[in-house]
């Protein structure tokens, strides 16, 4: 009776709409909530909305703020709809890579005369408007966003952790690294749940789309073998008391943009019938292009959109269904294994215009075999000759339990790890399967994009993270470090994007912006194994039209009269006002029918680096800004894109050091460890309190391949297996490499456990003793 007399009316699953006319300048904001006096007296209530946003340095400005008087009778739940608020150009609400996530507070209280205030609510809004439909060109679902179409490429998720222990930090670094990645939807898979709000908060704060299944999947419910339970689950009351509530939960968020009834199957026919009842869309949101010019435009037999139990998002039946995979649920997504770099780009790989779900292999560094896995799985696989010439991998029964995917097919792939050479043991294995993971995840994305709007509409990766420690289809393992897979998709997603057409080797710009890029140029250079660059070719007065794929020119080295059997592409789409870099990206290819053998006595090679470190704290957090340069070869004075100023996005940037503070360089002792960490030679600048200066000697010349960063613990004795890393971190990029004369920044961030001291390694393939400090 005490709770009832403090709190005699509550606030229960208020609903939040914004609708648009004259192309999105004039907004007006519906709110209706659910009301329930608990009291046994007619309760008199002051009832406010206000929504404020937020300005620089924590300062709110006020946009709205309505009170309204309502009567609640005793004991009785009302449904209560305020009147709608005008906006007039409003900051909306983009998904990423599309431009900023602007979001408003709305909150909502309610006062009782003679009790003060009795309950609040509050909720970040983001003002958007998202459409689909199936594209008549390729077949494929559309999405738009605020009008502007949008190339969806997105990640399949399963659940945060298969224990259920779910947590809002982990959220934030999940959410956080498909934004780093340039992806811009999550699939919450129908085998998995409706995660925490949590989760859904940091899709709206870092632009995700999310793509929300029901719990039915093809696994368990009429499909498989033997068939399971077609018309399951077995409480089909308690599935839609559990649909509805879920519905409730998650309305209110901006990046939710589909409900989809379950995974590669349809829910049983009374769940399916009532789920499009339930969320059959508002009159305002069923139009695609239309636009009407005032709110009075509206029918008045229309409710107010709010007053749907959603209403503004489509209810697609199955993942397989209505504009995914062939549309009408077959076994046409996939497929789910190892590929050749240049069958994505063939016109022959995928035929449909949206593939829900494409995989591929995922084995993570082998620090994490060692600190996840006893010993017994430390044994790389076997790799077995086959008669028809192909490589058969056969992992050990830890692998196999852990869903290890091979990274050969036998009669259609060759082993992509034996391309670079039999691996000896567990490091060497691993570090060549990240050179395929990049390889295999920017070739699947850069094929995609390559055909963007003319044979696709969008893709979704299975599958971007796992919620166990598994062996296949992932960007991150479960302990949150990254493999190189992260950083090729981060490469390939970018939204804008020079790329190779590995199947024709035309150079092509992908553009899935809204802007047109003008007094633009390309710059291609090949480096072969000895430093030299036998191609060298700039495309410049480009002029690259929005929302399109644009075709450049071929690069023809491969064609020259006596190509290297290994080399190096490197190309740079930049302004040439101020050569600053829009995008860059960087190939090793072979010659046709070659392989990449030639690389591993290229590990042998030492490449002079200097690598120049300036390190911010706040509190437990760190941000570290590294920049490397290539010192084998001084670079062309004529040209500056050599130093990788990359242009400012339009949206926000992924690391934002402004609010800390320089670390002072307080270390007296600058001796280097022996053991694992290999002596290094190097000299600190004091030219500032902090920046350090490592330098890497070295006498050859030569393209630094594969650089990787990494963080530790401060722990100079480590025994064997024990996991040193300090995790997660946040890289800018990562598996990089650097030509001749040319550096990078490397911006990296990340948090320390109390009382730890967090050091700084660099590996790289060219290092033959593996690893130096250089912080």
């Amino acid at each position: 009776m005490h709770l009832l007399w403090i709190q005699p009316v509550k606030i229960i699953d208020p609903h939040l709409v914004s609708s648009f006319f004259d192309r999105y300048t004039r907004v007006y904001l519906h709110a209706t909530t659910e009301l329930e006096n608990r009291s046994s007296w007619v309760a008199e209530c002051s009832l406010n909305i206000q929504v404020t946003t937020e300005l620089e340095g924590s300062v709110c400005l006020m946009e709205h703020l309505k009170t309204q008087h309502v009567s609640i009778p005793p004991r009785a739940r009302i449904q209560y709809t305020f009147p709608q608020l005008f906006f007039y150009k409003p900051n909306l609400w983009w998904p990423n890579g599309m431009g900023k996530q602007s979001l408003y507070n709305v909150s909502i209280t309610v006062d009782v005369k003679g009790h003060g205030e009795s309950d609040s609510w509050g909720q970040l809004f983001g003002f958007r408007k998202i459409e689909s439909h199936i594209d008549s060109a390729t077949g494929g679902r559309l999405f738009k966003v605020n009008g502007q179409p949008i190339f969806i490429r997105g990640g399949n998720w399963i659940l945060s952790d298969c224990l259920l222990r779910l947590s809002k930090e982990r959220y934030k670094t999940d959410i956080k690294f498909h934004a780093d990645m340039n992806l811009n939807m999550i699939r919450c898979w129908g085998g998995g749940l409706a995660e925490r709000p949590e989760f859904y908060h940091y899709c709206d704060v870092y632009g995700l789309l999310v793509w929300q299944e029901f719990w039915i999947t093809g696994d368990v419910d009429g499909r498989g073998v033997p068939v399971s339970n077609p018309n399951g689950p077995l409480d089909h009351d308690l599935f839609m008391l559990c649909a509805r509530d879920t519905v409730k939960l998650l309305r209110n968020h901006p990046s939710l943009a589909l409900w989809v009834g379950g995974n590669e199957q349809v829910p049983p026919a009374d769940i399916n019938t009532a789920l499009k009842n339930d969320l059959k869309l508002h009159p305002f949101f069923e139009s695609q292009s239309e636009y009407i010019t005032s709110v009075e435009g509206l029918s008045t037999a229309y409710k107010d959109p709010s007053q749907y139990l959603d209403g503004t998002r489509v209810y697609i039946q199955g993942s397989m269904w209505d504009g995914f995979a062939n549309g009408k649920g077959g076994f046409t997504d996939g497929p789910y294994e190892i590929q050749n770099p240049e069958d994505p780009f063939k016109d022959n790989f995928y035929k449909y215009g949206f593939n829900p779900e494409v995989g591929s292999v995922g084995i993570p560094v082998a620090a994490t075999i060692r600190a996840t896995m006893p010993c017994e799985g430390w044994q790389i696989p076997l790799f077995k000759k086959l008669p028809n010439g192909y490589t058969e991998e056969v992992p050990n029964p830890i692998w196999q339990y852990h869903k290890y995917l091979p990274y050969s097919k036998p009669g259609k792939v060759h082993d992509q790890i034996e391309l670079y050479g039999t691996p000896e043991d567990l490091d060497d294995f691993c570090l060549k399967a990240q050179l395929v993971n990049y390889i295999q995840y920017r070739a699947l994305l850069e094929g995609w994009t390559s055909r963007m709007w003319s044979k696709y509409t969008g893709v979704l990766i299975w599958k971007t993270q796992n919620p166990w420690t598994g062996l296949r289809g992932q960007f991150y393992d479960h302990l949150l470090d990254q493999t190189a897979g992260f950083f090729g998709c981060r490469c390939a997603a970018e939204p804008i994007h020079v790329q190779l057409n590995l199947a024709t080797y035309f150079i092509e710009v992908v553009n899935t912006t809204a802007e047109e890029l003008s007094n633009v140029a390309i710059e291609a250079s090949v480096w072969d194994l000895e430093g030299a660059c036998p191609y060298y070719k700039v495309f410049d007065k480009l002029s690259l039209p929005p929302k399109k794929v644009v075709s450049i020119s071929e690069m023809k080295y491969p064609k020259s009269k006596n190509p290297k059997p290994v080399f190096f592409l490197l190309l740079k789409l930049y302004h040439v006002s101020n050569y600053s870099i829009v995008s860059r990206n960087f190939y090793w290819l072979h010659v046709s029918g070659g392989d990449y053998k030639l690389l591993e006595p290229y590990r042998n090679k030492r490449i002079p680096l200097k690598i120049t470190s300036k390190t911010f704290i706040k509190g437990s957090s760190y941000e570290v800004e590294m920049k490397v340069l290539n010192k084998s070869k001084k670079p062309d004075p004529k040209t500056l894109t050599y130093k990788n100023n990359f242009a400012v996005r339009n949206d926000d940037s992924d690391f934002d050091m402004t609010s800390l503070k320089p670390i002072p360089d307080t270390r007296t002792d600058l001796k280097q460890p022996t053991g694992l960490f290999q002596r290094l030679y190097r000299q600190f600048s004091r030219e500032s309190d902090s920046l350090r200066v490592a330098e890497i000697n070295g006498s050859d010349g030569g393209v630094a391949f594969f650089l990787n960063f990494s963080v530790h613990g401060a722990k100079l004795e480590h025994e064997e297996g024990e996991d040193s890393r300090i995790l997660p971190v946040h890289y800018s990029d990562n598996y990089f490499s650097l030509v001749p004369g040319e550096e990078m920044s490397i911006k990296i961030s990340f948090k320390v456990p109390p009382g730890v001291s967090p050091r700084v390694t660099l590996r790289g393939w060219n290092y033959h003793h593996g690893v130096h400090t250089v912080l």
